[in-house]
C-alpha cells in the first residue's frame, strides 16, 4: 500500500458522544461495504495491519487525529459494524477486559469460518509477548485486537501506554509466519532512542545466545548477573532502556528461569515459561557484554492527517465535525452502495474521485496537537 507519515498518539480521557458515534457506525460501514467488494475479506484484513489507513479510517470518520482513543475507539466502531454485517471478517478483543476475552472469541470466529483455533489463539497470544516483552519501548499493551477473515488470514492491532510521557504507541501485525525477525506490519508512535528491540532481525544472534544461557541453567548465569548492577562502566555503549531501572535483581532472574537444557526455541520460552520483559532485559544484556552479541536497540516505530478534512474530528481539528455534511456523505455512499449492486461501474467512477483526491494537500496551519 502507498502510504506513509506519522501520527502521535497522546493519552486522552473523554467520550465520543451517541450522536458522533451513530454517525461513525453508519459510515464505518459503508466504507467496509465498498472495500469488501473492491477488495474482499483478506483486503480489509491487510489494511487494518497498515497503521496508516487505519489512522486514516480514523480521521475519516471523524475521530480525535492524533488521540490514543482513535485506536481504541475506531477498532470498537470496526469490531461491531463487522459484527451485524455479512462481511467475512471478524475481529476479537480490544481494550482492557475485552482484551481477555480474545481467545473464546477466536473461537467463535474459527467455528463461524471452520478454521484452527488453536493456531489463531497461538498467534494472538505471541502477538501481545512479542509486544509486551520483546519490543521494551516503555509502553504497557492495554488493548488487543485480532482481525480474521473468512480464509484465516489475520492480522493484530496492539496498543501501549506510556504514563510517564503521555503518551501511547500502537504496533500493526499481518498474518506473520516468523514472530521473532522484524514481523511487524508498522509501528505507529513517537520515536525515541534506546529502545531494546528483541523482535528484530538484527537481534538474532543476541536471542541466540540468550537460549544458550536458559538451557545452560540459573547457575551459570548467577555468575553474570552481578556483572550488570551498575555496569555502565563496563560496557562501551549508551545502549540501556530509559524507562526501567538498570539494577537487576538475580534472585528474581533466576527464579524465572526455565530448568535447564528444556527450551527448544524463542516461542516456548514466551509461551510454555512465559520468561518476562525484566528477566529478558538481563540475559541479553548479558549476552551482549559477555559473548558481545549485541541486540539491536533501533525503535522500530513510523500523514493521514488530510482525511481529518472529510466531516472534521470530535476534538474540534481541522475543524468540530460538520453533522450536515456527515448526513449526506452517509446518503450519498449508502446510494452508491446500493447503485453498484447493479452498475460496477460505479467503482471506476470513485476510483477517478479517489485520484483527484491524492493530489490534494491540506493546509499546514490546521495541523495543531489536541
Amino acid at each position: 500500500m502507498r502510504l506513509s507519515g506519522v501520527a502521535d498518539l497522546p493519552l486522552h480521557d473523554g467520550h465520543v458522544p451517541a450522536w458522533l458515534l451513530t454517525r461513525m457506525k453508519k459510515l464505518a460501514w459503508l466504507i467496509l461495504r465498498i472495500m469488501n467488494d473492491l477488495y474482499g475479506p483478506d483486503g480489509i484484513v491487510e489494511r487494518f495491519a497498515h497503521p496508516v489507513f487505519f489512522q486514516a479510517f480514523n480521521n475519516i470518520i471523524g475521530m480525535d487525529w492524533d488521540s490514543s482513543g482513535s485506536t481504541t475507539v475506531t477498532t470498537a466502531v470496526v469490531k461491531e459494524t463487522l459484527q451485524r454485517s455479512d462481511i467475512s471478517v471478524r475481529v476479537a478483543g480490544g481494550k482492557g477486559r475485552h482484551a481477555l476475552d480474545t481467545p473464546k472469541e477466536l473461537g467463535e470466529i474459527a467455528k463461524l469460518f471452520d478454521l484452527d483455533a488453536e493456531g489463531l489463539v497461538t498467534a494472538s497470544r505471541l502477538v501481545a509477548k512479542v509486544d509486551n516483552a520483546l519490543v521494551q519501548d516503555g509502553y504497557d499493551i492495554y488493548h488487543h485486537a485480532f482481525f480474521v477473515s473468512e480464509t484465516g488470514r489475520w492480522g493484530a492491532v496492539q496498543q501501549g501506554m506510556n504514563p510517564q510521557v503521555k503518551m501511547a504507541r500502537r504496533y500493526h501485525w499481518l498474518h506473520a509466519e516468523d514472530f521473532f525477525n522484524s514481523p511487524h506490519a508498522g509501528i505507529i508512535g513517537v520515536r525515541q532512542n534506546q529502545v531494546l528491540n528483541l523482535a528484530s532481525r538484527h537481534s538474532k544472534g543476541n536471542r541466540d545466545v540468550v537460549l544458550e544461557l536458559v538451557n545452560e541453567g540459573a547457575a551459570k548465569v548467577a555468575r553474570y548477573l552481578p556483572l550488570l548492577r551498575g555496569q555502565a562502566p563496563l560496557v562501551d555503549t549508551p545502549y540501556y532502556h530509559p524507562y526501567v531501572k538498570l539494577d537487576v535483581d538475580p534472585k528474581t532472574v533466576l527464579r524465572n528461569l526455565p530448568p535447564p537444557k528444556s527450551v527448544a526455541d524463542f516461542r516456548e520460552l514466551l509461551l510454555k515459561y512465559r520468561v518476562g520483559p525484566k528477566t529478558l532485559r538481563a540475559l541479553s544484556l548479558v549476552a551482549e557484554l559477555v559473548y558481545k552479541a549485541p541486540a539491536d536497540w533501533n525503535d522500530p516505530a513510523v500523514d493521514p492527517f488530510k482525511f481529518a478534512f472529510a466531516v472534521g474530528g470530535k476534538d474540534g481539528v481541522p475543524y468540530p465535525v460538520d453533522r450536515r455534511t456527515y448526513d449526506e456523505l452517509v446518503a450519498l455512499l449508502d446510494a452508491a452502495v446500493e447503485k453498484t449492486r447493479n452498475d460496477p461501474g460505479l467503482h471506476r467512477y470513485l476510483a477517478h474521485l479517489a485520484k483527484r483526491a491524492e493530489t490534494w494537500r491540506f493546509p499546514a496551519d490546521k495541523k495543531r496537537p489536541t
